[in-house]
């Protein structure tokens, strides 16, 4: 498939209800070496992102396989966004992943994308599957993000006006419209929470971090580190770098460290 051909339908049935995923996959060439590529976006984010885009061109180039897919209510997917969960779009990631890949994979996550990249790569390894972890390369980490980025730093006011309404309109630093953090969001991303022990991620592990990244400091990654001690990992720490690393040189960055795994 075409890197910008359209995205298909796929429909997806899970404990949490029947919905349908815009995915685009692209399969490896005749001849292709080595793992595919999985891209797991931010939150809010969708498979039309310059990294994911930059990705998937350098796949179709190299002859290996590329997924990229929008979690429930997010992009072209069914859903809304505002009903999402952790545990909803790593249900996403797990389907796709089944349905849609062979073999193994390397996991690229950015921002919450990191999160389910990890969550993925424990589900996987629990099943059985831990053969289909080539490695992860997370950009900007945001794992736990909804306890130790958002609800730590929310104010009494946003607190009582989440348990009390069921969410918050959270004015949004990427442009004029405010969006839902809800109640629910934040109950079910307790349940996915890694940072209270070790991490396994059954794989190699590359780390682009800003450290001008206002959403994700990167002392949260480097505490993501520390928690990762049973699989070998890297972090290149980018001293100018914001929280998107969507420069030209961050998606230079990204693609060497996916080529060095892949």
């Amino acid at each position: 498939m075409p890197h910008d051909a359209p995205p298909t339908m796929l429909p997806v049935r899970t404990v949490r209800g029947e919905r349908r995923l815009a995915v685009s996959a692209r399969p490896a060439a005749d001849g292709g070496a080595g793992p595919g590529l999985v891209w797991l976006g931010g939150f809010k984010s969708d498979q039309t992102s310059g990294k994911a885009v930059a990705l998937d061109h350098w796949a179709g180039g190299r002859g290996c396989a590329c997924l990229r897919f929008d979690y429930s209510g997010h992009g072209a997917s069914d859903g809304r966004f505002e009903d999402g969960t952790i545990g909803l779009w790593l249900d996403d990631a797990l389907a796709a992943i089944r349905a849609l890949s062979a073999g193994p994979q390397v996991l690229v996550g950015s921002s919450m994308g990191a999160w389910i990249a990890l969550l993925a790569a424990r589900a996987l390894a629990g099943a059985g599957e831990a053969d289909r972890i080539a490695g992860l390369v997370l950009v900007a980490p945001a794992v736990d993000f909804t306890e130790a980025l958002m609800w730590e730093r929310f104010g009494p006011e946003v607190r009582r006006e989440i348990e009390e309404n069921g969410r918050w309109m959270r004015p949004s630093p990427y442009g004029p419209e405010p969006y839902p953090v809800t109640r629910a969001l934040i109950e079910d991303g307790r349940d996915h929470l890694l940072l209270g022990g070790p991490i396994r991620s059954h794989g190699p592990v590359h780390i682009l971090q800003g450290m001008r990244d206002e959403d994700v400091p990167w002392a949260h990654a480097m505490r993501l580190v520390e928690h990762l001690a049973s699989d070998p990992v890297s972090i290149t720490l980018i001293k100018d770098g914001d929280h998107r690393l969507s420069r030209d040189e961050d998606v230079a960055r990204l693609i060497a460290a996916v080529d060095l795994l892949a």
